[in-house]
């Protein structure tokens, strides 16, 4: 039983929760007809607790500031949606009151989180009720009951905080009639219920015994009634913008709130403070999307801007027999490269790759049989979510295990489309398995390695994911590098190099002279960042 919230009890309960929102995603999303029937609030709401997470695995170890802090900084500079970017707030509200004190007992969570709800509803521009606010201020309000009543423990509070959660989240189809239309609860403030779950389980050692989400019906009467559902309701004004805000100060973004109070609605500005100054997030619906943009120019420095319609994207029928390949890409060059093999790319910007875009681009292809390439080891879990979503409406999809896009390349050397689709999923499998991958990069900064230890600015040579070769001049890094991966034989390197074309220049007269009966293809566009990927088969 944890007493009090310290650092790892903390990090332990985002954590709990990133796995039991994932597990609940589609349910959340099925679920989603408020404010926008968009299919994406379990979705939003896992990206931002991923955020976070990840915000307090990078930093965590690096310094000594609160749990609570790299949490909410991490969530508020990750959060995504309207239910996510609300979900932000409330941690960033929990941050200013417990952060830099004395682990959190049960009076001081419970009074942290009522604080944090009123704070989460001064953040949103026209808050309604029946939604992830209702749910939030009724769990502070139950926290803050027990305290009296049950000696103020911590595994007290945290009960009462979840289920005065849950009965407000029950009430919800009572207050929007959009809820009580589609016969669902509030997705948003189902989300937070599960997170204030997985809360007491972290203290408590014991889930919760709850009745599972409920799905929402499609095209069935309802259970006590012989009227069908309702059409879900229209897609709000045009689309969702949403932006990170820097080198703003309070009165700017005071003007800015304005200014998108009165573009569109479902208005969220949220701030967090960062190394490098204050930051905002800034979540807005519009029809005119220029003009949000243009406010936030004038307001400070917009960066991370992403929009999206908010109609829901409908699956197109496939097209039977027809077969596609889908690949993650992270440069324009590599976009170029795949696109001229006849693959359909998924570009990942600085902001990265879920897996509603890989999902869309399966869809997109139109095809029936469609093998998703994903060029990232990190990007393999998200690969197979949006296979299994996109399996669900009919596609038979195959994902290839490609760690890296000369990976990808050897995969789509082999694909054949005469061949049964599966057959062909594992030959590409097998292509890309047999290829042994390497990239040449620079270090960043101080760090201990599997090679020994780097400072900022040395080149870094790493096969396979691990460092094998330190030094400081960039092409002689790279010229071991495939030595060493030539040592266990081979016969055709590919190469992808970034922006110094000289370097592409000195590896390939280096294989030429010491390697002279390896077949080099070499490509230009590779990723920022990486001078030189290669590969060996």
């Amino acid at each position: 039983m944890v007493e009090a919230l310290d650092d790892d009890a903390v990090g332990q309960w985002y954590r709990t929760a990133v796995e039991v929102l994932s597990e609940s995603r589609g349910r959340l999303d099925d679920l989603n007809v408020f404010p926008v029937p968009d299919g994406d609030t379990g979705t939003n709401l896992l990206l931002t607790a991923q955020a976070a997470v990840a915000a307090l695995d990078a930093e965590g170890r690096r310094t000594t500031e609160s749990a609570w802090s790299v949490l909410a900084r991490g969530a508020v500079l990750g959060a995504r949606g309207n239910s996510g970017t609300i979900l932000a707030q409330l941690l960033r509200g929990l941050a200013d009151q417990l952060a830099g004190h004395q682990p959190a007992d049960g009076p001081a969570f419970a009074s942290a989180l009522q604080k944090a709800a009123e704070t989460a509803y001064g953040a949103v521009a026209d808050p309604e009720e029946g939604t992830f606010l209702t749910v939030a201020r009724a769990a502070g309000e139950a926290a803050v009951a027990s305290v009296d009543g049950n000696r103020g423990t911590l595994a007290a509070v945290v009960r009462a905080a979840a289920d005065g959660a849950r009965v407000a989240l029950e009430a919800t189809p009572g207050q929007l009639a959009v809820l009580r239309e589609a016969g669902v609860v509030d997705a948003g403030g189902a989300g937070l219920c599960l997170v204030l779950d997985s809360l007491v389980t972290t203290v408590t050692g014991v889930e919760p015994d709850r009745p599972p989400l409920a799905r929402r019906e499609r095209g069935h009467g309802h259970k006590h009634s012989g009227e069908h559902l309702p059409h879900p309701p229209p897609a709000g004004p045009g689309s969702e913008v949403q932006f990170l805000l820097a080198d703003a100060d309070e009165e700017s973004v005071t003007r800015l709130h304005e200014r998108l109070a009165a573009l569109g609605d479902s208005l969220v500005v949220v701030g967090v403070d960062t190394p490098t100054g204050r930051e905002w997030n800034v979540h807005v619906h519009c029809a005119d999307v220029g003009a949000a943009i243009e406010a936030g120019i004038e307001a400070g420095r917009p960066h991370r801007i992403s929009v999206t319609p908010l109609a829901p994207v409908l699956p197109t029928a496939p097209v039977p027999g027809t077969r596609a390949v889908v690949a993650v890409v992270s440069s324009d060059g590599l976009a170029q490269l795949f696109a001229g093999e006849g693959v359909h790319v998924v570009s990942c910007g600085p902001e990265g790759v879920v897996e509603d875009d890989v999902l869309e681009a399966v869809l997109a292809s139109t095809a029936h049989e469609v093998a998703v390439l994903p060029n990232d080891a990190s990007l393999l879990p998200v690969a197979a979510r949006a296979a299994t979503r996109a399996r669900e409406v009919g596609r038979e999809v195959g994902v290839v295990p490609t760690r890296s896009p000369v990976q990808g390349l050897a995969a789509i050397a082999v694909a054949d489309p005469t061949r049964r689709f599966g057959d062909d999923v594992v030959a590409m499998a097998e292509a890309a398995a047999a290829t042994r991958w390497a990239e040449v990069t620079v270090a960043e900064q101080e760090a201990l390695t599997s090679a020994g230890r780097c400072q900022p600015g040395d080149a870094l040579g790493s096969a396979e994911g691990d460092v094998v070769v330190i030094g400081s001049d960039l092409a002689a890094v790279a010229c071991e590098l495939l030595d060493r991966l030539l040592s266990a034989g081979g016969e055709m390197a590919t190469l992808l190099v970034g922006e110094d074309e000289e370097l592409g220049d000195t590896v390939c007269r280096h294989l030429a002279t010491v390697h002279p009966t390896i077949e080099v293809s070499r490509y230009g566009g590779g990723p920022g960042g990486i001078p030189l990927q290669a590969g060996v088969e």
